[in-house]
């Protein structure tokens, strides 16, 4: 922050006033009003921005048989869905996954029961599904001891307002991905007994080329590393949206093999990892972040 410029300060100080006024508008309305919201206006909108295209390639790479019709649709759907979560983010606080009447169904709380008892930490996979955010509420108020990865945001205030945001939905312990000193407190946390959530379906450079929908994409191997140093379980979790209610999946966990061949085992367990996500979002391809450009980029040349 002390080396940005004043410009920079004022144009980061003017965000974060934007983002508390937007929070301040909407207190009045119900959790659903808002998120409804969110998804007209990013149906909307969506199309006409440049992301718009990046959702296209992806489609056309994890979908190429796909009729004019049928792409309109995942289209629109896609944007409603991206519109509802980040509507929905600054008034997650309000949810309370395990109260009567939640708009939080949880299936498999029993695997987090089981992890909590034994008292060895588990490594959580997921990816950026409908409102990945809940699933990060279901872990953290389960009572599981949790820390929750996040990439930092450039603007300061915002990361401070998303980090207390977070805080209010219970999340207590977040550490920042892809640094040496997150990576030393995940395997301190893992040392302790706690468990860790990782997002691991975006791109990133300093991994492994497995395919993802046909196509090598870059993708990072930190949970199945961990997962081999520490001995740990993997844990994969998952979240479907119906409009503004939400269904979590925790599946049962599993072991990354260790033959003693690290790199070769590193590179199975993550082709595991990614296989499992490609199977979720065939099952709702609608409730992926398509909007991040996951394939190389000579894929996102040719369209």
């Amino acid at each position: 922050m002390k080396k940005a410029g004043l410009g920079q300060r004022i144009i980061w100080r003017m965000e974060v006033l934007a983002y508390d006024f937007i929070c301040l508008l909407l207190k009045p309305f119900s959790f659903d009003q808002i998120s409804r919201f969110g998804g007209w206006l990013l149906r909307k909108i969506g199309p006409l921005t440049s992301k718009h295209k990046i959702m296209q390639t992806g489609f056309d790479i994890a979908f190429p048989d796909l009729d004019d019709k049928a792409r309109q649709d995942l289209s629109r759907e896609a944007w409603d869905n991206i519109g509802r979560t980040f509507a929905e983010f600054p008034i997650m606080s309000r949810v309370r996954v395990y109260q009567k009447d939640s708009r939080v169904t949880v299936i498999g709380k029993e695997h987090l029961e089981a992890v909590r008892k034994s008292g060895r930490g588990a490594i959580i996979i997921t990816g950026h599904f409908a409102n990945w955010e809940v699933m990060a509420a279901a872990l953290t108020q389960s009572g599981l001891p949790v820390r929750i990865t996040y990439r930092k945001i450039n603007n300061p205030h915002l990361d401070k307002r998303v980090r207390e945001q977070r805080r209010a939905y219970g999340t207590k312990f977040l550490v920042p991905k892809s640094t040496h000193a997150g990576a030393r407190q995940l395997l301190g946390a893992i040392d302790k007994g706690e468990s860790i959530a990782i997002l691991n379906d975006q791109k990133f450079n300093e991994g492994l080329a497995v395919p993802f929908f046909g196509e090598h994409a870059m993708t990072a191997t930190g949970p199945t590393r961990l997962a081999l140093k520490t001995g740990a379980s993997v844990l994969p979790i998952s979240v479907i949206r119906d409009k503004a209610h939400f269904t979590v999946t925790i599946e049962p966990p599993f072991q990354i093999d260790d033959t003693g061949e690290r790199e070769l085992d590193t590179e199975a367990g993550l082709r595991k990892i990614v296989a499992w996500t490609e199977d979720h979002i065939r099952k709702s391809p609608a409730q992926w972040f398509w909007m991040h450009r996951r394939w190389p980029k000579d894929l996102y040349k040719k369209t």
